[in-house]
């Protein structure tokens, strides 16, 4: 195992986690948003106001649903060009490193991970809309749903990524540094997870406890693929797949991201049950997973400590 022993070098000092933690909110949340900021002042000059219901959906203000996708996926970028140098001076740690405690990427687990969620969720779309076909409405627009599909394409990994990057990879090696625990590295970052969406527009739409626990859900499913399988790779690839088919295939007014997507849901009752197909959803994939890459689990109560060899 190479993933979180690679924090056990003297390099993870907590004041290191605070430099970077705020210096890459600044850099998303001022310098990466100045394009958005400036487009949305000027709209609010001419006269158009934020959508009460959901402040991110910027069809209120007439920008084009895909402009503005790439506009809110900029300071996702900016942030990641920040962070990863200042990993590299402050922890002496490699970006891949953060990855896997190693100098190489497992893109074939990235790619198996990705192509598994992205099968599981059209099986789940395919079911909703063939008993559900009421609650769905089709709003197909060739021209904009081909760029759509680019921008999905290009820009919302680097969106995914930087979320495993910083919640799978770098707090969890942290953490992991800290506590030489395997399970509190798995549940911390899956909180923070959480918390971290604690402005989006589904909390308030449809309340703190019935969307809350889906996030943290996420969290600790992919918390715990990154500790069986010594890396982020599956992590990141079965989330990136999780946001591209949301972008590109169904969205609803209270959506984080709007966008053109095929199908807009138009009628959501949320329910514990949508906690329980994703736990159903995840299982799967972690078994796949787990038979794939014959994954030990035992792993999870084994300290975290460097390997010695008698």
């Amino acid at each position: 195992m190479k993933h979180l022993e690679r924090s056990l070098d003297q390099q993870n000092q907590w004041w290191k986690y605070v430099v970077i933690l705020i210096t890459g909110f600044l850099a998303a949340n001022f310098v990466g948003a100045i394009p958005l900021a400036i487009l949305i002042v000027l709209r609010s000059m001419q006269g158009y106001t934020p959508n009460p219901e959901n402040p991110m959906d910027l069809s209120a203000y007439d920008i084009d649903l895909n402009t503005g996708l790439i506009l809110l996926l900029i300071p996702f970028i900016i942030s990641l060009l920040v962070i990863i140098p200042l990993i590299k001076n402050l922890h002496k740690r490699t970006w891949t490193e953060v990855i896997n405690g190693s100098q190489k990427i497992r893109w074939n687990r990235f790619f198996f991970s990705f192509g598994i969620w992205m099968l599981l969720s059209a099986g789940w779309l395919g079911i909703e809309l063939a008993m559900h076909p009421q609650d769905f409405v089709l709003q197909f627009q060739p021209l904009r749903f081909v760029f759509l599909i680019f921008i999905a394409l290009f820009m919302i990994p680097f969106q995914t990524f930087y979320e495993e990057f910083m919640f799978r990879g770098y707090l969890t090696q942290g953490i992991a540094g800290w506590t030489k625990n395997r399970w509190t590295a798995i549940i911390i970052p899956a909180l923070l997870f959480g918390l971290m969406h604690i402005l989006n527009p589904e909390i308030k739409e449809y309340g703190f406890w019935l969307t809350m626990p889906q996030y943290v859900l996420f969290g600790l499913l992919f918390g715990l693929m990154v500790v069986v399988d010594d890396g982020i790779e599956t992590a990141v690839g079965a989330h990136t797949a999780n946001n591209i088919f949301l972008c590109v295939f169904i969205t609803s007014k209270s959506s984080a991201l709007q966008t053109y997507a095929l199908y807009k849901e138009i009628n959501i009752i949320p329910s514990i049950m949508d906690t329980v197909e994703l736990l159903i959803m995840g299982s799967i994939l972690i078994i796949i997973l787990a038979i794939k890459y014959k994954w030990k689990f035992s792993v999870l109560n084994k300290k975290i400590e460097i390997e010695t060899f008698k």
